[in-house]
């Protein structure tokens, strides 16, 4: 789909660079490089300063001018301007104030004056609030600023209803312009205040302004100040004046651990989902025996059809993956009209697909097989399904991180020389994002987050030949905490 004045570079993939390591190698030694520090994460923007700096380059951020929006002009499709809708307490289990309650009790703990959240889910959580902004996605794109004696939602005010103005207001959350918010991290550096930093997720323009905002302080006051680091320990000596807290947010756990009212929502809609996926699964039966001939996309639309018709239905949670043959081995195949396949009876056929609805998000894969599967696709399905048994099955104490667990569903692969390249397990919100944080269940060694009871992790584990088939069997598991 690309003409051919451009190379199309598949992260990951082997041989492919990296984007540090691209720039190295075209660029000559003393160049600049400029990024938009809207679109990087702090910490992302430093590894990328970090790493070109080895070729002598340097990294500038460009506040006004995004290169690309210069190309665009006209043609670039009008922002998202659907309503915010309210996230009913039905639903949620907890109202605003608790939440924000919770948080400013966390604040105060960590000598933070304010918090800044960036991440979509955190905010649309914490505020009990829901959005469409993003495809797939029930999140609005806003900034949030929490303080100990405040709260402000920077936001596009054409997107708030009446419904939503009496929400916020009655929860004590003032709302901002969406394109207002370096403005207000001036003003409360300027009022030394210490600002709460997820740098893993919050904007380079973000931290950019409050650090330089903050040397304004301090060049106004003739005094230095630190930064106060829970992860790294402190810095920067001594003195008074604004410190930022870098620190993983809180909100992110708090999301994690779903409440009982949220776990019987995403039962309540994990349950009309499976009804709209046996209605699917036995229309498809039916047209493969006919000798329908049916694409990867009309089987995909037919199951959307399905699921639209279920109560509090959204949308779907992602594009659904419908690959037949060598297409179910492409981990995140998506099939197009123009280039999709036939679904072949006599191949594995593989469905990754989810919804969004009001009360909770689904995620589901199936592989299947009309016709006679061969014995190797048989033994593979079944080591498959021994893995994703045993993690079904898995009993562990409470506070274990994922990655322990990642092996129970490997086991019966390893067995016999094989793998899969991808992990096993990740979060799912409720009613919110499908893919979340932070616990997940990878071989991945690094990522410490305890699975705890409350959290939803999926269970997923697959095996893909190359150019043959793919198989993946995928459900969503709740932490009982049983140990």
């Amino acid at each position: 789909q690309l003409s051919s004045s451009w190379t199309l570079m598949r992260a990951g993939n082997l041989g492919v660079p990296t984007t540090s390591q691209w720039l190295n190698d075209i660029l000559a030694p003393g160049g600049t490089v400029g990024i938009d520090p809207f679109l990087f994460s702090y910490d992302a923007a430093e590894e990328l300063k970090e790493a070109i700096s080895k070729k002598n380059l340097e990294l500038v951020y460009l506040y006004d001018l995004n290169l690309v929006d210069e190309i665009w002009k006209e043609s670039r499709p009008k922002p998202p301007n659907k309503p915010i809708r309210v996230h009913d307490l039905k639903y949620a289990g907890l109202d605003v104030v608790s939440k924000l309650s919770s948080l400013k009790a966390e604040l105060v703990g960590t000598g933070s004056s304010a918090i800044v959240i960036s991440m979509l889910d955190e905010a649309a959580w914490l505020l009990n609030l829901r959005g469409s902004d993003v495809p797939h996605s029930s999140v609005m794109y806003a900034y949030l600023i929490v303080e100990v004696d405040a709260a402000k939602l920077f936001v596009d005010n054409s997107k708030v209803t009446p419904e939503v103005m009496d929400h916020l207001k009655n929860a004590g959350v003032e709302l901002r312009p969406y394109d207002s918010i370096l403005s207000e991290i001036r003003r409360l550096a300027a009022q030394g205040a210490n600002l709460w930093l997820d740098t893993s997720s919050v904007n380079a323009a973000i931290v950019e302004t409050y650090k330089s905002a903050c040397d304004k302080y301090l060049m106004n006051h003739g005094s230095r100040g630190k930064i106060k680091n829970k992860r790294y320990g402190e810095s920067n000596g001594l003195s008074i004046g604004p410190s930022g807290v870098y620190m993983p947010s809180p909100i992110s756990l708090a999301k994690a651990l779903k409440n009982p009212t949220e776990l019987e929502g995403m039962q309540n809609s994990h349950l009309r989902d499976a009804a709209a996926l046996a209605q699917f699964w036995s229309w498809l039966e039916e047209e493969i025996h006919k000798n329908v001939k049916l694409t990867e996309v009309d089987v995909a639309d037919k199951l959307l059809e399905f699921r639209s018709k279920q109560d509090g239905f959204l949308d779907t949670s992602f594009d659904t993956i419908s690959g037949s043959g060598a297409n179910g081995a492409i981990i995140h195949y998506k099939p197009e009209p123009e280039s999709c396949s036939v679904v072949d009876p006599n191949k594995l056929f593989l469905l990754d697909s989810g919804a969004q609805y009001v009360d909770g998000t689904t995620d589901i894969t199936r592989t299947v097989h009309f016709g006679e599967p061969t014995a190797r696709e048989k033994e593979c399905f079944t080591r498959v399904l021994k893995g994703h048994i045993a993690l079904d099955q898995a009993v562990f104490p409470e506070n274990t991180p994922g990655f322990v667990l990642d092996a129970f569903a490997r086991s019966a692969l390893w067995k016999i020389g094989l793998d899969y390249r991808h992990g096993t397990g990740h979060g799912v919100g409720a009613a919110l994002n499908v893919h979340e944080g932070p616990q997940s269940i990878s071989y991945r060694y690094g990522n410490m987050t305890p699975l705890q009871k409350g959290m939803i992790v999926s269970n997923e584990p697959g095996y893909y030949e190359d150019h043959a088939f793919g198989i993946r069997i995928e459900t969503k598991l709740v932490d009982l905490s049983l140990l």
